[in-house]
């Protein structure tokens, strides 16, 4: 088996594509290294400022994962390895079994591109381009049997297969609508795979929060002494020396906070979960309905968070409460999302709101009057939160964390609350919102309706005294509607009483002195 830095640096071979070899020398000491050759004193100087001053290892290692800056040259060092590990390494293989290098990116987008490197660097070279036998859309077949392959990352698309070797492309940003931690998913799936032929397994990527398989990693066992898994880290400018000083100067200008993980391949200290995995845990109901059926005796409150109808979901959640003092507890009824239209979605969720008896529908100021207007023709009120997205969370935080909110076991949901991501901004505020290429369309909603069940005050006071009677009807002060008044229906009812009227179109309150007070059911104001 040729040796790796001889083929990358084989202007007939992999060298090809790669270029002049002086930008790539801190790559090449990490891939010797990994693959147990032996360093000069100099390159060893090197490799123990990226190993955190760690031994060599003195075999091949399991495990590669570096962590790098943006511009360091990541991807096409992915391809290259792969394309050393279909083409240079002997795999022992079963007759008639196919093994595969898989290369698993962030999303397909990322795939389409990592398989374009890899292409471009099998066409640089003819002797490497002869070995091309036929290509598809996401592989690359070899003659000699082994098959290239590019994934966006899924637990599901590796498992079965027999992996000679498997490179992860920028994990820290995987992203799945099924799991909160898809790098861990892919990494399980992957393992059983390798296991069959002893093959080398390579995560590279930008570091982002302390969370996640790239972070674990790099905690257990950056600067450890390992023949097993060696963890490296630096900087873009020392893995890509061609990387311009007035490039990064800017954009540490623009965004001082995040421009630590960028450029410099540190995991960022500003951004933290909000909310942990045991006080979410604790919410899910498993023993309950995705939704439950509206009851005549609770009031809902309903809350929505639209979109475009493109990229992210419409999402609505209905919301009441329980018990009263410390004992109140808050319950998600719904949360439903939808794709496409979304006009369609605003009829639904109007519907879905009549159904609980929530003529009052809440949201964000997506869309301006597009969304009052859209909903007032299907049939329903819609008023603009006060509250922005963060400040919804942070409202919704302490019901968390005292454990009286409950969830449906709705895997979408649960995903964006696990994923939600808490930071400083930079006049001191705390700001909550998804990840990047994250969502938390499920979360929004959900927060939203919690926001306004919380804020409703429980009838604890004797102000007023509800009656709903037949009588003459009567012109209400300030009011063109009439509504039937007469004596209470019992001279014993409790102050603090109330009746939703759930057969009337209105409802009428008498006072403390004996007046009456009416409001439209549409106007519900608790």
């Amino acid at each position: 088996m040729p040796e790796i830095d001889r083929v990358f640096a084989e202007k007939r071979l992999l060298g090809a594509g790669l270029g002049p070899l002086e930008t790539w020398q801190t790559w090449l000491i990490a891939l010797k290294a990994a693959f147990g050759l032996p360093l000069s004193a100099k390159e060893r100087k090197v490799f123990r400022a990226i190993a955190g001053e760690r031994g060599l290892p003195k075999t091949w290692v399991r495990e590669l994962w570096c962590v790098c800056g943006r511009g360091s040259g990541k991807s096409r060092i992915a391809a290259a390895i792969s394309i050393y590990n279909a083409l240079f390494v002997k795999h022992k293989l079963s007759p008639g079994e196919r093994g595969m290098v898989l290369v698993i990116a962030g999303t397909v987008d990322q795939a389409g591109i990592a398989l374009q490197y890899i292409r471009g660097f099998l066409e640089a070279s003819p002797a490497l381009r002869r070995e091309i036998k036929e290509t598809t859309r996401t592989e690359i077949r070899l003659r000699n049997g082994i098959i290239i392959a590019v994934h966006p990352n899924s637990f599901r698309s590796v498992r079965g297969r027999t992996i000679c070797a498997c490179i992860y492309d920028e994990t820290a940003f995987w992203r799945d609508e099924s799991t909160a931690t898809p790098d861990v998913e892919v990494y399980t799936a992957t393992l059983p795979g390798l296991a069959r032929t002893n093959g080398m397994l390579v995560a590279i990527s930008t570091p982002y929060r302390r969370l996640g398989l790239l972070h674990q990693k790099w905690r257990d066992h950056f600067g450890v002494d390992s023949d097993d898994i060696l963890v490296l880290q630096g900087p873009s400018k020392v893995f890509n020396p061609t990387i311009s000083d007035a490039t990064i100067a800017a954009q540490r200008a623009a965004d001082p906070t995040g421009s630590g993980a960028e450029w410099d391949a540190v995991f960022r200290d500003d951004l933290a979960s909000f909310l942990d995995d045991q006080s979410i845990d604790a919410a899910v109901d498993h023993g309950r309905p995705l939704e439950l059926p509206p009851r005549d005796d609770v009031p809902y409150h309903c809350f929505v968070d639209m979109s475009g109808g493109r990229h992210d979901l419409s999402t609505c959640a209905v919301v009441h409460a329980v018990g009263e003092g410390d004992a109140r507890r808050f319950v998600a009824d719904v949360v439903r999302g939808r794709k496409g239209d979304p006009r369609a979605a605003t009829q639904e969720f109007v519907e879905l709101a009549k159904q609980y008896r929530c003529a009052v529908i809440t949201g964000d100021a997506y869309a301006a009057e597009w969304c009052a207007g859209t909903f007032r023709e299907a049939g329903a009120e819609y008023l603009q939160a006060k509250l922005v997205r963060s400040e919804l969370y942070l409202s919704g935080l302490p019901h968390f964390t005292r454990g009286i909110v409950s969830i449906p076991n709705i895997a979408p949901l649960l995903r964006e609350l696990r994923l939600l991501e808490r930071r400083t901004s930079r006049a001191g505020r705390d700001v909550v919102d998804h990840g990047r290429n994250g969502t938390d369309d499920h979360a929004n909603a959900l927060f939203g309706a919690l926001h306004l069940t919380a804020s409703v005050p429980l009838f604890r006071e004797p102000p007023i005294v509800p009656i709903f009677v037949a009588g003459t009807p009567r012109n209400v002060p300030g009011s063109s509607e009439f509504v039937g008044v007469g004596a209470p229906t019992s001279s014993s009812a409790p102050a603090v009483s109330y009746d939703y009227n759930r057969n009337q179109d209105w409802k009428a309150w008498v006072n403390a002195d004996g007046s009456i007070r009416s409001t439209p059911r549409t106007r519900w104001d608790f």
